[in-house]
């Protein structure tokens, strides 16, 4: 936790890397395992029906360059979409920054997961200072007037979203702290779960039908099931063709025995006619025929 305050003697505190500066002064340290864990949550799950694939730019802690007479100037949102532009740059590599004059497509949507040195900002509280770059607030809404901005806080499990209005941010209402995007066909909520081997409220992508998108390891391990589903069931019905073949023999064994019981009956059947005919024709070799 960010030591806002420390009171702990020094071998009894934790610092942060909120507490400590970087190589670069100017910057907190590398982001945490959150910071790396969630984004790529959302960059798995994020999948538009009605966008191709190639058509989607998803990037986090990039570089964001918004303003052409100062090219310098970035904010670096910890994930963000933009859609109808090239995944690769021209089609071709990967990119090392998003410039938005020459992508000329805003993001769509970017998503800021709260820190305790970026909580003002993120949350619009600052003031741009004289000859100071615009706060992150300003840019996305003012400048880039980025459609979406949600932000998430991971202490509190505190979604907050924000949309344009009159070139505006204005709250969403969230139901069930989940938002459905129409745009995208997509909804964004908090999902309790395991990734990365730790369970907790999760920021993921959601489809109409409620279920959240699935990321490729879990549609592997869905597949996986599914095969070990049929794998059984294909066992289970040779079992039960097995079965009815066994009945089926048991039931051809049994007219087989009731056929020779047939034949052995008729068989008798025979016998004692031949013996009644012949004791018939020694009776009339006896006493002559009958009147």
């Amino acid at each position: 936790m960010y030591q806002r305050t420390p009171s702990l003697p020094p071998k009894e505190m934790l610092p942060t890397m909120y507490d400590l500066p970087s190589e670069n002064l100017e910057e907190p340290g590398l982001p945490d395992e959150f910071h790396l864990f969630q984004p790529e949550l959302l960059r798995q799950t994020f999948r538009p029906s009605n966008y191709p694939a190639e058509q989607i730019f998803i990037a986090s802690d990039l570089n964001l360059y918004y303003d052409p007479y100062h090219p310098q100037w970035y904010k670096r949102p910890d994930w963000f979409a933009a859609l109808g532009v090239s995944r690769l740059y021209q089609g071709e590599e990967l990119r090392l920054s998003y410039v938005i004059w020459q992508e000329e497509i805003v993001p769509f949507i970017a998503i800021e997961l709260l820190s305790p040195g970026t909580e003002a900002e993120d949350l619009g509280r600052t003031v741009r200072g004289i000859n100071q770059p615009p706060t992150k607030w300003e840019v996305y809404e003012r400048i880039l007037g980025i459609p979406y901005y949600v932000v998430f806080d991971r202490y509190s499990n505190q979604l907050q979203a924000f949309t344009l209005k009159s070139g505006k941010y204005q709250p969403l209402r969230l139901e069930k702290q989940q938002l459905w995007l129409e745009e995208v066909q997509l909804g964004l909520g908090l999902w309790a779960g395991n990734c990365q081997g730790i369970e907790r409220l999760w920021l993921r992508w959601y489809g109409r039908d409620g279920n959240w998108i699935l990321t490729p390891t879990e549609q592997e391990t869905q597949r996986a099931e599914q095969e070990t589903q049929r794998a059984e069931q294909e066992t289970q019905r040779a079992e039960q063709e097995a079965q009815r073949a066994e009945q089926e023999a048991q039931r051809a064994e049994q007219e087989t025995q009731r056929a020779e019981q047939e034949t052995q009956r008729a068989e008798r059947e025979r016998q004692r006619v031949l013996e009644l005919e012949a004791l018939l024709a020694r009776y009339q070799e006896q006493f002559g025929q009958l009147n």
